[in-house]
């Protein structure tokens, strides 16, 4: 029997609430929080995403430029500068390589910029998606020796393009690596390979993007080569572009990098960003890190995903505005036909997936290469799975994985690297090329490989980082988390779980929205469930919930009022252990979640490591960032 004030209208969460894992607070650190006008639910919240001390806290809300560090402490810094001190004194043409992503793209600019501004002769090349694939390509060892290049740099690549560097260095031509990603047991014959991740190396942040290991470069060289102080930063608004799309935690130096990047895009955006903006119908709102997720990144990706990325690197190199707005007119256009395609190709990998509940959803079929990587990240979300995607190109497959946290997609990859052709990437992100005799025995392997890591739970994941009664919901608390942003992955935006709540009206909005009041004493809040159009039909006035949701201020009508922006909602009392955090006695229920008390009357959300709560669930996971 339910709690005396259930109604019939029962609501299910969608989503596992997950809740933080406990971390001690140092009181030196929470007074160091304290400090910048926070208080210990914050210090909390930054203790469960690994600040845990004073130098933390002010390195996360210092000054930003003190949180960039020495770039010399990279592996191979003075192999790097001497050869390029020689390349500019000896009149040496370079040849930058750089990946055909977002990521990608803007470290080659990066890279290409600061060697122009020291005098240096540098071409840059992107490779096909099609043609080439990733990692350094015989074709731009041909280029480069063609053009009369004698150094190749490589950036967000290369770190497994051990044959490729072979016929470079057979052409009398040196390479420098510079990446970001999984290295090999063996490196890459290069004359330097500048990788974080380098175990000798003990560089203090292995979290770069690759253009934000390009930026280091620059910057290196810029200190050891000249230029001019300012230009010490220069390409931060790039690294910045390239290190959201990338997925890259935005903590540490990152977040350092992304913070000095936002502000020189909305001081002096360059005249392809301002164009970008233009197209995306974005050029006077304010700019945030989901603006470069949701707009920037997806048009200077979809060059790339549907013909030749060459484009996007031409945005980014010019000057001039003119150029600029017609480069990206066709941007938008590609991107327009991207989201077509990925439609497409999505629904027919769908049709394509053998039936049953296997532990991976692996598929092919004749799809454009440039879009599997997109319709393995939309299986991977819709079914909790980790997806492979392949598209036949004649006698081969090339592939791309998705998977969520607890699986390493780069290491089950390493563990198949027999068969592949080549291969390469990131724990939740990966891609490989492979002829198609061997197919079937990668799909054995990879599912046994997958099976092995344990059962999958398709269930999404919502994580909580508060747990607060409806009277704790304030402007105070709004500004209070504002200090956490920019926001990102590492650094999500919080969610806060607030329980207790009344339905005093719900409707449908444009869109597929729902819009609710909700009921508190003495007065109510305003909340909107994006993309839920469901709730309105199944909560009636008088219902009782639970919520999840981003706390957040708007302006109507010149009038300031809170609004509770709803990632889940349920029926209260199905996730019991949250009232009782929130002090709500009488409606605790059924689920099992530790807490520790915080400040008059709130929690902090902590529990067993990977303790969840919650029911039935469904549709996209929380805080993902996608090309939609």
């Amino acid at each position: 029997m339910g709690p005396p004030w259930q109604t019939e209208h029962v609501v299910e969460p969608r989503f596992r609430w997950l809740p933080r894992d406990p971390v001690p607070l140092d009181p030196a650190f929470v007074a160091a929080v304290r400090e910048r006008g926070a208080s210990e639910r914050v210090a909390a919240i930054l203790a469960g995403r690994g600040v845990t001390d004073p130098a933390g806290a002010a390195s996360f809300f210092g000054d930003p430029t003190a949180g960039l560090h020495d770039p010399r402490l990279l592996p191979d810094a003075e192999l790097v500068v001497d050869r390029f001190r020689r390349a500019r004194d000896d009149g040496e043409r370079i040849l930058v390589f750089g990946d055909f992503d977002a990521d990608g793209l803007t470290g080659l600019a990066i890279v290409v910029r600061t060697c122009r501004a020291l005098g240096i002769d540098a071409v840059p090349y992107v490779p096909s998606r099609l043609e080439e694939g990733h990692g350094l390509s015989v074709r731009a060892v041909e280029a480069a020796r063609d053009a009369g290049a004698s150094l190749i740099v490589t950036v967000d690549t290369g770190s497994t393009s051990h044959r490729e560097i072979e016929l470079a260095r057979a052409a009398a031509i040196d390479v420098v690596v510079t990446d970001h990603h999984r290295l090999p047991d063996e490196l890459p014959p290069a004359l330097a390979v500048v990788n974080p991740h380098r175990p000798e190396v003990d560089y203090p942040d292995r979290r770069l993007a690759g253009s934000g290991v390009a930026f280091k470069i620059a910057g290196l060289l810029r200190d050891a080569l000249g230029g001019d102080a300012a230009g010490v930063v220069d390409g931060v608004d790039l690294a910045t572009i390239g290190t959201v799309a990338d997925l890259a935690p935005v903590l540490g130096e990152n977040r350092a990098i992304a913070r000095l990047g936002l502000q020189a895009l909305a001081e002096r955006p360059r005249p392809g960003i301002a164009a970008l903006l233009a197209v995306a119908g974005l050029r006077d709102r304010p700019l945030d890190l989901d603006t470069i997720a949701y707009a920037i990144a997806p048009r200077l990706n979809a060059a790339g995903r549907i013909g030749e990325a060459t484009e996007a690197a031409r945005l980014l190199l010019t000057d001039d505005p003119a150029e600029a707005r017609e480069l990206a007119a066709r941007l938008e256009a590609a991107n327009a036909t991207r989201r077509d395609l990925t439609r497409e190709v999505v629904e027919a990998a769908r049709a394509a997936v053998p039936p049953g509940d296997g532990v991976a959803v692996v598929t092919r079929g004749p799809w454009p290469v440039g879009i599997v990587g997109l319709a393995a990240a939309r299986l991977a979300e819709e079914t909790g799975r980790p997806a492979v995607v392949g598209a036949e190109l004649g006698s081969l497959i090339r592939a791309s994985c998705r998977s969520g946290p607890g699986l390493d997609l780069a290491a089950l990859l390493d563990a198949c690297r027999d068969l592949f052709v080549r291969y390469g990437g990131h724990p939740g992100a990966a891609g490989f090329e492979i002829e198609v005799e061997r197919w079937p025995v990668f799909v054995e392997r990879f599912t046994a490989l997958v099976a092995s890591a344990g059962p999958p739970d398709p269930r999404p994941v919502l994580p909580v980082d508060l747990v607060l009664p409806p009277s704790r919901v304030d402007y105070g608390l709004v500004r209070e988390l504002a200090l956490l942003a920019p926001t990102g992955p590492g650094n999500p935006e919080p969610l806060v779980a607030v329980c207790g709540l009344e339905v005093a009206r719900v409707r449908s909005v444009n869109g597929g929205h729902t819009q609710l009041v909700l009921r508190r004493r003495p007065d109510v809040l305003d909340a909107i469930a994006f993309g839920r159009d469901d709730l309105a039909g199944r909560l009636a006035e008088g219902d009782r919930v639970d919520v999840v949701a981003r706390v957040a201020s708007r302006i109507f009508g010149g009038i300031e009022a809170l609004q509770l922006e709803i990632r889940d909602l349920a029926s209260s009392g199905l996730v019991g252990e949250l009232a009782k955090l929130a002090g709500l006695a009488g409606l605790a229920g059924r689920a099992g979640l530790a807490g520790r008390a915080g400040p008059a009357g709130e929690a902090t959300v902590a529990g067993a490591r990977g303790g969840t709560v919650g029911g039935t669930v469904g549709g996209p996971g929380a805080g993902s960032i996608r090309e939609a």
